[in-house]
C-alpha cells in the first residue's frame, strides 16, 4: 500500500471510531419519570402545560431531557408498582400527578430521588409533606386546593338552585381518605343551607352511570363532582349524563364546564401542571426540593356554561354572571 493511501485509510478508521469515543464523553440526558393516575389521552392538555413549564427552565423533550411516562388508567392499585418501576430506573426527577394515591406511591417508592407532585388534597394533612414552606428532603410540588373550595361550590349551587332538596357528592371509593374528608366539608356546607348531603360512589364508567341515575331519583338534588382524576378523564360521560337526567352540577375543573357542564370553580389546572414543570426543571438545574416551598394557587376561576343552564331550564342570577371569569354562551 502506498504511503498516501495508508494515511488516508488510517484517518478514515479514526473518524469511524471517533463518534463512539465522543458519545462516551457526552453528559447523559436527564430523564424525568412521569406518574399519572389517569390516561395519557385524557391528560394530554395538562401534559402540554407541564412541557411548557419545563421549557421555561430550558428543557425541551427529547432534545435535552427524556420523559418516561407511566399511566394507571384509573386503576389506582397499579400506582405503587408503576412508581417503583420509575424509581428503579433512577430517573432524575419523579413527577407524581393525579391525586393522593399517586403522591404517596411516589413517596413510598423512593426517599432519594426528587419528587414533584400535583395534589388536590392537603399535602400536610395526608402526610405527603411535613410542611408547606419547608417540605421533606426529597419532595415538593403544587397544592391544587381542590377540596378546600367545596364549601364555596355548595354556596354557588345554592345561588343557582336555591330550592334544591339535597346536595349529592360523587366520590371515587378507591380514594377513601379523600372521600371521607370531602364529605365532611360538603355536609357541613350543605347544612348551612338546610340541605342534607348524600354520597354516591363510582370507580368505573358503568358505576358512573348508576351513580347519576341514583342522584336523578332524588328529585330536586344538585350534584358536586369530586376532583378525582377518574372523573376528569370521564368528563364527557359525566356532563352528558347530568344533562340527560337534568341534574344541576358543579365541577372542580373548567375542562368539565367547557365540555358542557353547568359550572366549575377551581384553579387553572393547566397552569398548575406548568408550575410542576417549572419545579422539575429547577431541580434538574440543581435546586433541592426542600428549598422549594409547596406552591399554593391564589387565583380561582368561576366558569358558567350559559348554554347548559338554558337546556336545564335554569336562570343564572345576573350578579353571579357578572362575577364569573368566563361565561360560555
Amino acid at each position: 500500500m502506498r504511503r498516501r493511501e495508508f494515511i488516508k485509510a488510517l484517518g478514515g478508521a479514526a473518524a469511524a471510531a471517533w463518534p463512539i469515543s465522543a458519545r462516551g464523553q457526552q453528559p447523559a440526558v436527564p430523564v424525568i419519570g412521569f406518574l399519572g393516575a389517569a390516561s395519557s389521552a385524557s391528560y394530554a392538555t395538562f401534559v402540554n402545560g407541564f412541557h411548557a413549564g419545563l421549557k421555561e427552565q430550558g428543557f425541551v423533550a427529547p432534545d435535552n431531557v427524556g420523559i418516561e411516562y407511566r399511566w394507571a388508567d384509573g386503576n389506582y392499585g397499579r400506582l405503587p408498582g408503576l412508581a417503583s418501576d420509575l424509581a428503579s430506573r433512577r430517573v432524575s426527577v419523579l413527577v407524581a400527578t393525579g391525586g393522593l394515591q399517586s403522591s404517596l406511591a411516589a413517596k413510598n417508592a423512593t426517599d432519594t430521588i426528587p419528587i414533584v407532585f400535583t395534589l388536590g388534597s392537603d399535602p400536610v394533612k395526608f402526610g405527603v409533606v411535613s410542611s408547606l414552606n419547608r417540605p421533606d428532603r426529597n419532595i415538593t410540588g403544587v397544592a391544587l386546593l381542590a377540596y378546600a373550595l367545596d364549601a364555596k361550590r355548595v354556596e354557588l349551587l345554592h345561588e343557582v338552585v336555591p330550592n334544591a332538596s339535597a346536595v349529592a357528592l360523587l366520590v371515587n371509593p378507591h380514594s377513601p381518605a379523600q372521600a371521607e374528608a370531602q364529605y365532611l366539608e360538603v355536609e357541613a356546607a350543605a347544612r348551612n343551607f338546610s340541605r342534607h348531603c348524600f354520597v354516591v360512589r363510582a370507580s368505573t364508567p358503568d358505576e358512573i352511570d348508576l351513580a347519576l341515575a341514583t342522584v336523578a331519583k332524588q328529585k330536586g338534588a344538585v350534584l358536586l363532582v369530586s376532583a378525582d382524576p377518574l372523573f376528569l378523564s370521564r368528563r364527557d360521560q359525566l356532563v352528558s349524563l347530568a344533562a340527560r337526567h337534568t341534574i344541576p352540577a358543579i365541577y372542580e375543573w373548567r375542562q368539565l364546564a367547557e365540555a358542557g357542564g353547568l359550572m366549575s370553580y377551581g384553579i387553572n389546572l393547566v397552569d398548575a401542571f406548568r408550575q410542576a414543570g417549572v419545579y422539575a426543571g429547577k431541580i434538574l438545574r440543581g435546586a433541592k426540593p426542600a428549598d422549594l416551598p409547596v406552591l399554593q394557587p391564589t387565583k380561582f376561576e368561576l366558569v358558567i356554561n350559559a348554554k347548559t343552564a338554558k337546556v336545564l331550564g335554569i336562570e343564572i342570577p345576573p350578579t353571579l354572571l357578572a362575577r364569573a371569569d368566563e361565561v360560555i354562551e
